[in-house]
């Protein structure tokens, strides 16, 4: 790998999404403006990411719409229209990421290493990362930061969140109540929790003394989960899925005391304001795809699953396998989550 020798001056980020993974590529962008203050920084980001993090400080964002096919590459190559970095960041293997550099104008151009340059995008780079061996997400991220000369690599953020949604999110609190935040859904169904799982933990929380607060997107999938997940529970959660921006649910996670969510982008966020996170997990790997600031929260079968489907041990499956089946996640058991309950409210004293 060969570091660019120099005071990068103008440095673009390619990271288009998902949520969770542009919530840890803030901290690899933030180590990175604070080792070079004075550097311009351009992110190109998706239309939905760019609403979570658009007001970042120091940070220009250039929306790249990947559903509107060529038109988005040609709207992307007229933003950047007579614009020359002095490095691109490729955070982002997926192919229609690599063909958004043809756009970019730049000196370097940084991808992964060998190994993790999957879709061609080795095709589009001439620098790359070093190799690391079975990284988190994020570490992933933060190798990039180290091409432009960051030491400094301890993961933290600073998420704006504006003024009005902070007043909102303390208004949806009790003040004399501990929140729990259960963010149910995650992309795909089957990465899901059982409805049964969350309404007992919905139950068990509140029969605790704490408030419980449903959060999430305002799909019919997530709302109609919500309703079910409502229907199931003695008790009665505050059910805000569905009416929440990205930057209300932000705000109400930074207040909450804690969060339990499957494998999706609140569980991220939850991490950049230091919420503690019970993540839960089946199919794919915590170890690098889960909470990075809670990994020893989390509520996981994957290890189990990905054995018996490999026939093999653990330490010999591909790093970041998946796991395949609809009902993994089903062989979390309400015990196991509770315990971590506990164990968050006993070690971070939320008594």
């Amino acid at each position: 790998m060969s570091y660019p020798g120099y005071n990068p001056q103008s440095i673009c980020i390619l990271r288009l999404s998902a949520i969770g993974d542009v919530c840890n590529s803030v901290a690899a962008v933030q180590a990175i403006q604070r080792r070079w203050p004075e550097a311009k920084i351009t992110w190109v980001i998706g239309k939905v990411e760019a609403m979570l993090l658009k007001d970042l400080p120091g940070v220009e964002f250039v929306i790249f719409d990947k559903q509107a096919g060529l038109q988005g590459y040609k709207d992307l190559k007229a933003a950047l229209k007579g614009q020359q970095f002095d490095v691109l960041l490729q955070m982002q293997v997926a192919l229609r990421a690599s063909l958004a550099t043809l756009c970019i104008k730049a000196k370097y151009k940084v991808g992964f290493d060998k190994v993790r340059a999957k879709e061609g995008q080795w095709l589009f780079r001439n620098r790359c990362i070093r190799s690391q061996e079975n990284p988190h997400v994020l570490e992933g991220f933060m190798a990039f930061a180290e091409v432009v000369g960051v030491t400094d690599l301890e993961p933290r953020w600073e998420m704006p969140i504006p003024a009005q949604d902070e007043v909102w999110a303390r208004e949806q609190l009790d003040p004399k109540k501990r929140t729990l935040i259960l963010s149910p859904a995650a992309s795909k169904a089957e990465r899901n929790w059982n409805t049964e799982g969350y309404a007992k933990m919905v139950d068990y929380a509140i029969n605790r003394g704490w408030e419980v607060i449903l959060c999430g997107g305002p799909s019919e999938f997530e709302t109609n989960l919500g309703h079910e997940i409502a229907q199931l529970c003695e008790k009665t959660p505050k059910n805000l899925i569905g009416k929440t921006s990205l930057k209300q649910m932000l705000a109400i996670i930074k207040h909450a005391d804690m969060v339990i969510a499957p494998d999706t982008g609140p569980a991220h966020m939850a991490t950049t304001v230091d919420t503690p996170v019970i993540g839960l997990y089946a199919h794919s790997n915590p170890g690098r795809t889960g909470p990075y600031l809670s990994q020893k929260y989390v509520v996981s079968v994957y290890d189990q699953h990905i054995v018996s489907q490999q026939q093999r041990p653990i330490n010999m499956v591909k790093w970041g396998k998946r796991a395949k089946g609809e009902k993994l996640m089903n062989d979390i058991t309400f015990k196991a989550v509770k315990d971590k309950f506990e164990t968050i409210i006993l070690e971070k004293e939320l008594l």
